[in-house]
């Protein structure tokens, strides 16, 4: 009894020596295969472990720790159409693990102003079906520090799927390269609005780039209005979704252009240029702008012209200067009630927006909950 007893022993420690051997191997394994893998993805990492989520609609923070690849891409010919830039992206970016990259029907209001104190503030509501958000800080090497508003439904997120833990954050590492709005440290502001019409399609010998790259060049690259217009002339504009965008860009002087793509030829409106929606006051310093062009001209497509004379009404009546609440009543005001669509999806605005230029700051509200603001800074 006492022999079949050692020898059972015997086999257990047997066991136990191979068992603990094996997990030494596999915990060595594991830590060489970790420093591998921060070695690879150590910025990615960072990126990943930064993301916070700040309201419940839902919003996220994230601080991007590295090097995007803006300079990379730009190199390797930029892009021409969405799939030339999902492509990189998957390459550079997520290491092979596909997205995709979308830009839907978007109604959206802009405008800027001054503050009693002088500050120049941008305002922007973001209109569309549910739109997880992300508020992008980036800091290129060798370019300016930023915050930029990216919806995450763009490139792939929905209700059912959010970046809550690492595996499933993982997509969110293409975020530099979709983002809808933002401001930088020098105080460039720049938002993107949907008209409605033939896409646009620049076809030169200059570097292609699309909507949402023209915005992260504007922050990466531009301290002022003037740069920003430079610098979109120095491309080929090839709309994302199929669709046709106008920006509106501001600095921190105060100055603001609108700039749109007629004939896939580029346009620049000032505040003292007329447009179709009329004739401007003498020394007005302030634009907006919607869902129509603003190009004189006759066309037979966009809209939201009602919410441009709202906010233009409310501009004028001020003079153009506004504190970052009464800036956030004047979106309130403009903000797009909720609508249920034939196909069940729910259409509001998914956010509003005030940016600080002087300041670098963003006070955002999600999902037309007014009275939750969230302030966030480029420090």
């Amino acid at each position: 009894m006492s022999n079949s007893n050692d020898g059972t022993g015997r086999a257990l420690n047997i066991v136990k020596r191979i068992a603990l051997g094996v997990a030494g191997f596999i915990a060595v394994a594991c830590l060489v295969g970790g420093v591998v893998v921060f070695t690879l993805f150590g910025n990615e990492l960072k990126t990943l472990d930064s993301i916070k989520k700040i309201d419940e609609y839902p919003l996220y923070t994230m601080d991007y720790a590295g090097d995007y690849g803006i300079d990379e891409f730009l190199e390797q010919g930029g892009a021409s159409n969405d799939a030339e830039l999902i492509d990189f992206v998957v390459d550079r970016l997520l290491k092979g693990l596909p997205i995709e990259i979308e830009l839907p029907n978007l109604a959206c209001s802009t405008f800027n102003a001054e503050t009693p104190s002088g500050d120049a503030i941008f305002g922007r509501n973001f209109d569309l079906e549910f739109s997880p958000g992300m508020m992008v800080r980036t800091n290129p090497e060798d370019g300016y520090a930023s915050l930029s508003m990216v919806n995450l439904a763009f490139i792939g997120y929905g209700e059912d799927k959010l970046p809550d833990d690492l595996a499933s954050s993982i997509v969110s590492l293409a975020a530099p390269f979709a983002p809808l709005d933002g401001v930088n440290e020098k105080g460039l502001a720049v938002g993107v609005l949907l008209i409605d019409t033939e896409a646009t399609d620049q076809r030169t010998d200059r570097v292609d780039i699309t909507t949402t790259t023209a915005i992260r060049m504007m922050l990466d690259r531009c301290a002022t209005v003037d740069e920003a217009v430079a610098l979109l002339g120095k491309y080929d504009m090839h709309a994302s979704g199929g669709r046709s965008y106008h920006f509106q860009i501001a600095d921190a002087s105060g100055k603001t252009v609108v700039v749109e793509y007629i004939g896939d030829e580029m346009n620049v409106l000032e505040p003292s240029d007329p447009t179709t929606a009329g004739v401007p006051a003498e020394g007005k310093t302030y634009m907006a702008a919607t869902n129509f062009l603003l190009t004189p001209g006759e066309y037979d497509f966009g809209g939201g012209e009602d919410r441009y004379a709202t906010v233009m009404g409310a501009l004028e009546a001020a003079d153009g200067v506004m504190d970052a609440q009464q800036a956030m009543d004047t979106l309130q005001s403009v903000s797009r009630e909720v609508k249920i669509k034939d196909n069940g999806e729910v259409f509001q605005t998914q956010w509003s927006v005030v940016y600080n230029l002087d300041r670098g700051t963003a006070k955002i509200c999600m999902g037309g909950k007014y009275d939750e603001v969230h302030e966030l800074s480029i420090a």
